[in-house]
């Protein structure tokens, strides 16, 4: 199978997946569906009792071996891993096994609403058969409850994906100081210090509280603190050596506090 689309010329694989509502459960009795499946933060404690389910009871089940080893005690099916440069061929194989008949799952870390359209796409592009999300816990929503910053008053911009970001990139820069801001820095080119950099350099306040989540629900959680002019010069560089962040970030800046709003107190909520 040739990996044919163009991330640079706009063609993204996230637009298939995306593309149209899932069927209902009635159109796909006959024919069941593959499940894309958000496995959690990491930590199996964030693993839905659903999402396991999808799991355990597949023939096979395929994703990035950073993924698939979280969950490979808890199903006997047949693993397919992957990286980048095998992607295709993985996928090639499961779509493979799935036209015989075989009961199969993709997994994605956190919730492929937040940042795994791209990886779904892939899938629903390959498969003879429609694919049906399960939902998981993400980091974005542990760090939208460590920072106390609602959804529903947050501007959200995943930069970790292939291809062109600068539409999300000017999101946050309207947004910024209006809204709370939650960000999936990109490893390692877009790293929490560069995106407060973009931020400042486009007018964002220098004193707005800005907070880097790292390794949410892992053993060594850590949370650091930082104004965004601060966090700033922590920026530049491409990189894991350029940084001293991790690969498992989230970015909060938290908006403007208006006269009679209490501002965040230290520590975990």
């Amino acid at each position: 199978m040739s990996d044919d689309y163009d991330l640079e010329s706009g063609s993204d694989p996230a637009t298939i997946a995306a593309s149209a509502p899932e069927p209902t459960d009635r159109d796909t009795r006959a024919n069941p569906p593959v499940y894309a499946v958000g496995i959690g933060p990491g930590n199996l404690e964030y693993l839905t009792p659903r999402a396991e389910r999808a799991i355990r009871e597949v023939d096979v089940v395929v994703g990035f071996a950073t993924v698939v080893e979280f969950v490979a005690d808890r199903t006997d099916a047949d693993l397919l891993t992957c990286g980048y440069r095998d992607e295709a061929d993985a996928l090639e194989t499961f779509a493979e096994r799935v036209a015989d008949g075989e009961r199969g799952t993709a997994v994605l870390m956190g919730d492929p609403n937040h940042s795994g359209y791209q990886f779904v796409g892939k899938v629903q592009r390959v498969v003879d058969r429609s694919v049906r999300i399960v939902p998981g816990i993400s980091s974005l929503q542990l760090a939208a409850s460590r920072t106390r910053t609602p959804m529903e008053d947050t501007e959200f911009v995943t930069l970790h994906k292939s291809g062109p970001v600068t539409a999300g990139l000017e999101r946050l820069a309207r947004a910024v100081g209006d809204r709370h801001l939650l960000v999936l820095p990109r490893p390692f080119d877009l790293m929490p210090g560069d995106i407060a950099a973009f931020l400042l350099d486009r007018g964002g306040n220098p004193d707005l509280e800005a907070l880097v989540l790292e390794k949410l629900t892992h053993e060594d959680e850590s949370i650091h603190r930082f104004s965004l002019a601060e966090l700033a010069e922590r920026g530049g560089g491409d990189g894991r050596d350029d940084t001293s962040f991790s690969d498992l970030s989230v970015l909060a800046v938290r908006r403007t506090v208006s006269t009679g709003e209490n501002a965040p107190t230290e520590g975990e909520p």
